[in-house]
């Protein structure tokens, strides 16, 4: 199913499902839920509902069972959702069963984050990163029909021939082809730019959300880094020079933040952007200590630096939003976890001064 913008229709009208499979906590799922309703709004659609059904094994036609089907079909008709958006990560032929019988447009979790992240793109490279996402994710989403004909060679010509699949394929797998050429061109010049660089890099990592405009902002002691209270408000890459106490000055690099179940192809298709996290000399790792799941969201963040090859950069961990009155039982819990951890609160730039001695500290000279 062709990827839409969601902006790109009048106030869709949403209805998320979740499938709670095996042993999966109430409160996990709960909050799964609540993060798919705020990604739902940050894409522009209005959530008019929500249903959740608890499964030991999927089904594989629909992932739900028929009885969960007909209440969708009810719902959508009482709530008059246009828009059915899954949890869990459908199959393309789930999503063409689910399109058919619901006679709505079914899409998942992950397809909302790539519809978000063509929306927030701004730079030249964001925007490309995006296209090569959102090409990968639907050339694996084109309806496949085994009764389909093949246009054989003729007389004289050996092999199968080409589907009719192929055929539509190519021009998307020629574009991706190009993309990739075009990105790799890109990690060339970054790579010479890095080179070149006098000084240490310091990259924001965390889970979305989590403060790192704010904090770059507060360290540089600038406010044009863009901050929204939005998943994914940052995507393009900002860098600014933060001077440090030992007199030196550190290029200080914000970077788009992770989220539960990522997709594998948007993390490819970031490679680029990705690898400022890969060569930087240190990471900041920026928790919201005040979330609920911040422990989650921590192991989240670990996961996809080693996914990217950075899991050995050094780092430091950075509990924000310390200021908040939930965050004041968590806190010595996330410092049991994590020794070495700093409280600060990017939003009053509490704690900041610590923050800087400590990047003296671990940063490499020379």
């Amino acid at each position: 199913m062709a990827a839409q913008t969601l902006t790109t229709v009048r106030a869709e009208k949403a209805l998320l499902v979740q499938v709670v499979l095996g042993r999966q906590g109430r409160e996990h799922a709960a909050d799964s839920l609540a993060e798919l309703e705020r990604l739902a709004d940050t894409a522009g659609a209005v959530v008019v509902g929500h249903l959740t059904q608890r499964r030991q094994t999927p089904t594989a036609k629909h992932l739900i069972g028929p009885g969960k089907l007909e209440e969708i079909k009810l719902a959508c008709r009482k709530t008059g959702a246009n828009l059915v958006i899954f949890d869990n990560e459908l199959s393309p032929s789930q999503v063409n069963n689910l399109d058919m019988d619901l006679g709505v447009k079914v899409i998942d979790r992950t397809e909302v984050i790539l519809q978000i992240f063509a929306r927030r793109a701004r730079s030249a490279e964001a925007q490309i990163e995006v296209e090569l996402a959102q090409l990968q994710y639907l050339i694996t989403r084109l309806p496949v029909s085994e009764k389909q004909a093949r246009f054989t060679g003729g007389i004289g010509m050996r092999g199968p021939g080409e589907s009719p699949l192929r055929l539509r394929n190519e021009p998307m797998r020629r574009r991706i082809r190009d993309l990739q050429r075009q990105l790799a061109a890109i990690q060339e010049r970054r790579r010479l730019t890095r080179a070149r660089r006098p000084w240490p890099v310091v990259c924001l990592v965390g889970y979305t959300n989590a403060g790192k405009s704010t904090l770059l902002n507060a360290l540089a002691a600038t406010e044009d880094a863009y901050v929204d209270d939005r998943l994914f408000a940052t995507l393009d890459t900002k860098s600014r020079l933060v001077r440090l106490p030992d007199g030196r000055d550190a290029l200080c690099t914000d970077t788009v933040g992770f989220i539960r179940h990522l997709p594998h192809s948007l993390i490819a298709a970031f490679r680029s952007t990705l690898d400022e996290v890969r060569e930087a000399d240190l990471l900041l790792h920026v928790v919201d200590a005040g979330h609920p799941y911040a422990r989650e969201h921590c192991d989240v963040v670990f996961d996809t630096l080693r996914e990217i090859g950075a899991g050995d950069v050094p780092s430091l961990i950075l509990l924000n939003q310390c200021d908040r009155p939930e965050a004041a039982a968590a806190v010595p819990e996330l410092m049991a976890l994590h020794p070495g951890a700093i409280p600060i609160s990017a939003r009053r730039r509490e704690g900041l001064d610590e923050v800087k001695k400590r990047i003296v500290v671990l940063l490499p000279r020379g």
